[in-house]
């Protein structure tokens, strides 16, 4: 279980599953298992879904759930419980959304392809992490703080943006009903330090269970149930709760979500013929994000309070960009979403996060090995400036 808490064996799991995926789909096996993923299970009637949506929407509830408590803890006790903390990582996370949106809108404006300009906005922490703990000996704590502060803030964006864009048809009777039980779930949540562990934990599996199935019937993505979730749940015990789901989202979910949204067949057409939703993600990841987060950085450094953050050069902040263009999970999701009942451009969409985000693991390893070195050329780093493994996978959201 240890491995599946560190930092870089969830980052291989995740790569290898993508991988796999994309070969298989493009082997003689590839409808094979298409037709697995397009497969109905459930109770006919009540809640039927394709396994590929039973991926997407109810195990990837699990990763969102922990995200929210990662975000809780960020918010109340962690590197976001300040304004003065947050102020500069807020502004490069502004600047690595609304950059990359600008680069995709180049390629995409006046096209279908036009609606999937929330994709290139994600960064995955997970592998933004991985490689740092890979690449990053002897790097000051203050990188990873930065990094994992931006990260958080752009999870927040990508939740606000499922929660927004990708709801329809809103039944508000079943979304008042899923915000009550989230409620109790919250309070009854708070007597688990207090009162007999086993029964309330059970009562709150139910309890969560409910809040999913009426999030989903209600027309809001079913994963907003998992954010709902961790916010609402009492600190000690979520964090708790997220230290024991860790290895199975790591080992499981993720590695899943990776697989299903992976299965796509490379189309058999010139890169000219190619959409520009492949275009547009494929350069928004690696470029936007890279001049988002470091030009937006370097202009927080001489707005703000230069004692509220770490010091962190350009060169730093160009690093940090490289690791934030790495959008995989979210952006795989927000692929699936933007481009639903267009499985063409869906599945061009998933090759240019594919692509981008692979663009960007190299481009971050390059340039957080060159800062690494750096770092230990002018200074030793002390036990504490290093990133050791366990240290970075408490800070992990998944």
């Amino acid at each position: 279980m240890s491995l599946l808490r560190s930092a870089r064996f969830p980052a291989i799991i995740l790569l290898a599953a993508a991988i796999l995926a994309l070969v298989l789909a493009n082997s003689p096996l590839g409808p094979e298992i298409a037709a697995v993923k397009d497969t109905y299970v459930g109770v006919p009637g009540v809640l039927e879904l394709s396994v590929g949506h039973w991926v997407q929407d109810g195990l990837l509830a699990v990763f969102f759930f922990i995200v929210a408590v990662e975000l809780q803890y960020e918010l109340t006790n962690g590197e976001l419980n300040s304004a003065r903390k947050a102020l500069q990582p807020a502004i490069a996370a502004a600047g690595g959304v609304i950059v990359p949106i600008g680069v995709f809108l180049l390629f995409a404006a006046g096209s279908e392809a036009v609606d999937g300009w929330p994709i290139p906005t994600a960064t995955d922490i997970a592998f933004a992490l991985g490689v740092l703990a890979v690449f990053g000996r002897g790097l000051p704590s203050g990188i990873r703080i930065f990094l994992l502060a931006l990260a958080i803030l752009d999870d927040i964006v990508g939740i606000v943006f499922i929660a927004v864009l990708f709801t329809n048809d809103v039944d508000m009777g079943l979304l008042a009903v899923a915000a009550i039980v989230v409620v109790v779930f919250g309070v009854l949540s708070r007597q688990l330090d207090t009162r007999g562990r086993v029964p309330i934990a059970i009562v709150l599996g139910v309890l969560a269970i409910a809040t999913w199935v009426l999030v989903y019937k209600s027309g809001v993505h079913a994963t907003i149930a998992g954010v709902a979730l961790g916010l609402a749940m009492a600190q000690r015990p979520a964090l708790r709760t997220r230290h024991e789901l860790e290895p199975w989202v790591n080992g499981i979910v993720l590695p899943l979500f990776a697989f299903s949204a992976a299965l796509v067949v490379i189309p058999s057409v010139s890169p000219a013929q190619l959409s520009p939703a492949f275009w547009g993600i494929l350069v928004a990841l690696p470029v936007g994000k890279i001049i988002g987060i470091s030009v937006a950085g370097w202009i927080s450094l001489r707005v703000g309070n230069r004692g509220a953050t770490p010091h962190l050069s350009l060169a730093d902040l160009l690093a940090a960009g490289a690791l934030g263009g790495i959008g995989f999970t979210v952006s795989l999701l927000l692929s699936e979403l933007a481009f639903a009942g267009e499985p063409l451009l869906r599945d061009e969409a998933t090759l240019g996060v594919l692509g981008g985000s692979a663009i960007s693991i190299v481009l971050a390893a390059v340039l957080v090995a060159q800062r690494a070195r750096h770092y230990r050329r002018v200074r030793p780093a002390s036990r504490d400036e290093e990133l050791p493994p366990q240290d970075v996978a408490e800070g992990q959201i998944a």
